[in-house]
């Protein structure tokens, strides 16, 4: 009888010690210090013209996140950007599906991202093609891709199916328009995707 006592006694104790220790709790987001762990996001753009620039440095200083220019190996000129040419380089590589223009540098540490933005300007209603030579070059598998665009009109929504092929294995979400956003609509909507 005082054994049985003495084996519930026990019993209670480790509950009651594991409980007010935090053994019993899942802990897959949280630290020692028992905050949530932050995601380490980074934030990727291709810029001709630098509109596009600045929305992603909105969405760096709102998220803390690490900022990263994707450059061309070799740069577009204004006569490579003049859309009223059919025969220039943007309109070239945007009428081509298997184009992929070089990019210029890699990022040596992409694994250690959870949350990747990326960010382009919208030619002919989709983005341009040296973004799927970058997302292409990396294994972005379990990665959750954040789309964003600046556009004259088009939207973001003729890039989408080109992002998810070429981020093969990640979670790419619907993603925005930031072309006329202000700091704080940029920020509420890119602290949501964190």
């Amino acid at each position: 009888m005082r054994m049985k006592r003495i084996g519930r006694f026990c019993i209670r104790f480790v509950l009651v010690f594991a409980l007010v220790f935090g053994l019993l709790l899942p802990t897959s987001n949280v630290s020692a210090a028992g905050k949530e762990k932050s995601q380490k996001v980074l934030v990727v753009y291709f810029s001709a013209t630098g509109t596009t620039k600045s929305a992603a440095k909105k969405i760096e200083k709102a998220t803390g996140a690490k900022l990263y220019q994707i450059k061309a190996a070799e740069r577009y000129t204004d006569a490579d950007l003049d859309y009223n040419n059919d025969n220039c380089r943007a309109n070239r590589e945007q009428k081509n599906e298997s184009s992929r223009p070089e990019v210029k540098g890699k990022i040596k540490n992409i694994r250690k991202y959870d949350v990747i933005f990326i960010g382009y300007p919208i030619w002919w209603g989709k983005e341009p093609m040296i973004i799927r030579t970058f997302l292409e070059s990396y294994n972005l598998e379990g990665k959750k891709i954040v789309p964003f665009c600046t556009s004259g009109g088009s939207g973001i929504s003729g890039s989408r199916e080109g992002i998810k092929a070429a981020a093969e294995g990640a979670k790419v979400m619907k993603g925005k328009d930031l072309t006329d956003a202000s700091s704080k609509s940029v920020e509420k909507w890119a602290k949501k995707q964190v």
